[in-house]
């Protein structure tokens, strides 16, 4: 490509990302303050359209003054051609148009072929990146290859409820959970919240459409271009099915009966393929053996919330289950997640550092009919990992007691979310 054709999509791409709107500051913008004076590349990952390209204008305003630094977008469609070897020569262009800079922001680096090469060598001569992705494995494995001990990671995920109750101009203090009339507020934006999730496209202009294409966007182009897929159909209603029936036990035996493809390995392959795009987590059932982790049935929770209500086919919704597949995106922000099954059921047992931590149930309501089995299957796990305290979360109850030795605490989720999260 002409060098003044490279230029000119270098400005418009620089003036595009000065004139996007900073939004809400992001939660995660402390973490790259703390990661900002590392030498590291600060790698941002996360969903498509999960907000990464906003927090790189935060970052851009915050720390560089909109002034000192490189912008490249590699969903460009213009740089669909662009080659790994070719860098040198954008980089050129770019000291042409701005001079010389010590800073790169790249979005989207993966569509890139080997940019890992790129990278390391602009790294070893004190250049700084912050580059983003939204494809775990392209992204782990490029710059594992090259990168390994160079770079720190930073997830992005839909906005947490501080951030949504921002962008609905409520900015939430401690004391309004003691005042009927916040609480009241605070209530109603968290009914709404559960059910319409938290990818800020959407919330900000409430367009169903917003969360179709991004989801189309993934199934064809993450996934069944990328990887060359021929039976789109059948994988499209593996999709479809695991949406349905998020936070259900399923196993990859029965997603081949049901969705017909032709082996399990085939089924492995898809799941994993939607999971690397950040949409689905595959939950493991938590077992000393790490092979029979790999080999039970599986949960898988949606990323946000309302993919849930917008893709789903079932025509109602229990909120037990969205409240349950919000907890969990939360929860996985903290360790690794498991559910636990032995003579009575946990949803979920938070390992961290080789050790589980955390043993949480999440249910609409305690009531007569199911308050004993979720004491039940809490207290088992914290006599197994001998934790002192449980936490149950529901959608609007709060107490605490102790069961024998064990001390559980139960917990609105709206009121969780805000103050410990």
């Amino acid at each position: 490509m002409h060098k003044e054709r490279i230029k000119q999509i270098l400005a418009d791409q620089r003036e595009a990302i000065l004139n996007r709107e900073p939004g809400v500051v992001r939660t995660v913008l402390s973490d790259v303050q703390k990661k900002i004076m590392l030498p590291h590349i600060v790698v941002i990952s996360g969903l498509r359209r999960v907000g990464k390209s906003t927090l790189l204008r935060q970052i851009i305003q915050k720390f560089y003054h909109n002034e000192d630094f490189y912008y490249i977008n590699f969903e460009d469609e213009r740089l669909f051609n662009f080659n790994a070897e070719n860098f040198n020569f954008l980089y050129e262009a770019l000291i042409e148009l701005y001079g010389e800079k010590k800073t790169f922001f790249i979005d989207e680096i993966q569509n890139i072929s080997n940019f890992e090469s790129f990278v390391r060598r602009f790294y070893d001569a004190g250049f700084k990146f912050f580059i983003t992705g939204s494809n775990a494995k392209l992204l782990s494995r490029e710059i594992g290859s090259k990168l390994t001990g160079r770079y720190v990671e930073i997830t992005v995920n839909p906005f947490s409820f501080n951030e949504y109750l921002k962008l609905n101009d409520v900015h939430f203090e401690e004391n309004m959970l003691y005042k009927t009339e916040s609480r009241a507020l605070l209530k109603k934006h968290f009914e709404n919240h559960l059910i319409n999730g938290g990818m800020p496209e959407f919330i900000k202009y409430n367009d169903p459409e917003i969360l179709f294409r991004i989801y189309e966007d993934i199934v064809i182009k993450d996934i069944a271009v990328r990887y060359r897929i021929d039976n789109l159909y059948e994988m499209r209603e593996l999709f479809q099915y695991v949406i349905t029936n998020f936070a259900n036990k399923i196993s990859f035996h029965s997603l081949k009966k049901i969705t017909g493809l032709g082996s399990i390995t085939t089924v492995k392959k898809y799941i994993l393929f939607l999971s690397e795009t950040f949409f689905i987590s595959v939950v493991h059932k938590f077992d000393f053996s790490m092979k029979k982790q790999l080999v039970n049935v599986k949960k898988f929770y949606i990323a946000d919330n309302g993919f849930i209500s917008k893709l789903s086919t079932r025509v109602t919704y229990d909120k037990g289950w969205l409240l349950e597949n919000y907890v969990y995106n939360l929860l996985k922000t903290k360790g690794i997640v498991f559910y636990y099954t032995g003579k009575n059921e946990c949803d979920f047992v938070i390992q961290k550092d080789k050790n589980i931590k955390q043993a949480v149930q999440v249910t609409f309501e305690l009531s007569d009919t199911n308050r004993r089995r979720e004491i039940n299957g809490i207290v088992d796990v914290m006599k197994l990992f001998r934790l002192d305290k449980g936490l149950i979360l529901t959608n609007d109850q709060e107490e605490d007691f102790s069961e024998g030795e064990y001390k559980i605490s139960v917990k609105p989720v709206w009121k969780w979310a805000l103050q410990e999260v």
